[in-house]
């Protein structure tokens, strides 16, 4: 069966980094186009960055120049390096894979960033 693992969360100082990945299975890689969102506590679900199967990113306006997504075929993984990170950037993250009718969901990493 198809699987996202997330994994990189954790606490970190304002203006600190952190990498979330995402590690997919059971699935050809390369036909999905892959997103990740987060979730803050009482907020929607809002989408963060987002990279195509062919590698076009794109980027919520609160993370442009912070944050970069990358994906790597061999390793079935997708990336989010978060750099200078901020207090409002804590939130659950999560990755998507969606192709067509598909769409699977990771089970969240948590992200605390400390002012």
């Amino acid at each position: 069966q198809v699987q996202l693992v997330e994994s990189g969360g954790g606490l970190v100082q304002a203006g600190g980094s952190l990498r979330l990945s995402c590690v997919c299975s059971g699935m050809n890689f390369r036909l999905y186009d892959m997103d990740w969102y987060r979730q803050a506590p009482g907020k929607q679900r809002e989408l963060v960055a987002s990279i195509t199967r062919g590698g076009t990113t794109n980027y919520e306006d609160s993370v442009k120049g912070r944050f970069t997504i990358s994906r790597d075929a061999a390793k079935n993984t997708v990336y989010l390096q978060m750099n200078s990170l901020k207090p409002e950037d804590t939130a659950v993250y999560y990755c998507n894979a969606h192709w067509a009718a598909w769409s699977y969901w990771g089970q969240g990493t948590q992200v605390t960033v400390s002012s």
